[in-house]
């Protein structure tokens, strides 16, 4: 539960941290599910300033995806922000030519990716947002490859650990 964006924030720092220092995090596919106004963007946001990235960071609504730098210059590492909400069919992620961008480097972030259905590899983490009202957010984390089980392990004992 976060029940403020403070919380959001805070978790998308230690995700960010997470995600550089996990074997192949860089490279990650994470889903971000929800309802509008859940909280999806906002988290991305976040996440994006925790990984260094500089400048404006903009919504991907009608351009579909916004490519982003994080790091430095000599640990740079490319971020993929996608947004399928306006997509009407799965078949349009294949004709945009996504595929190359999800065969290559990068963290691939996907909002409302259930609109490219069977297009998407397999994500390693799923997070879910539910907005409880304006503020607080339910949130669950699952996972669908064996490379994300084990960060959201390693997440779970850091987390232990932190107590």
């Amino acid at each position: 539960m976060w029940p403020h964006e403070t919380d959001t924030q805070a978790f998308a720092e230690q995700l960010a941290q997470g995600l550089q220092s996990w074997p192949g995090g860089r490279d990650a596919r994470i889903e971000l599910r929800g309802n509008l106004g859940a909280g999806k963007t906002t988290l991305v946001r976040h996440l994006l300033r925790a990984a260094g990235v500089t400048g404006r960071i903009k919504s991907p609504t009608y351009a579909v995806v916004e490519p982003h730098q994080a790091g430095t210059v000599d640990a740079a590492w490319p971020i993929w922000h996608f947004d399928f909400y306006r997509f009407n069919d799965p078949q349009e992620w294949e004709d945009a030519g996504f595929r190359d961008i999800f065969a290559g480097p990068g963290l691939k972030l996907m909002e409302w990716p259930d609109k490219v259905a069977g297009q998407l590899p397999p994500p390693d983490w799923v997070i879910a947002l539910d907005a409880i009202d304006e503020y607080q957010r339910q949130v669950r984390i699952s996972t669908g490859t064996e490379r994300g089980r084990m960060w959201l392990q390693a997440w779970m004992q850091g987390a232990a650990h932190a107590k």
